[in-house]
């Protein structure tokens, strides 16, 4: 599991989600969370990769 950054530009994806939920209830909100994480997780691919992830997120002091 990569835990660098990576190259990307952060504030420009960051301003896509934000602008993705804009006008959205928040059931369409959490729908669109939830259709986009398993986006996500298909490119990713790899199960222990994933596992990985989601224990890092879960562990992740708030």
């Amino acid at each position: 599991m990569k835990t660098t950054l990576q190259a990307l530009d952060v504030d420009t994806f960051y301003e896509q989600l934000l602008d993705s939920h804009v006008g959205l209830t928040h059931e369409q909100s959490e729908l669109l969370n939830a259709r986009l994480i398993l986006l996500l997780a298909n490119q990713i691919g790899d199960a222990k990769v994933l596992g990985e992830c989601v224990a890092a997120a879960r562990d992740c002091p708030q």
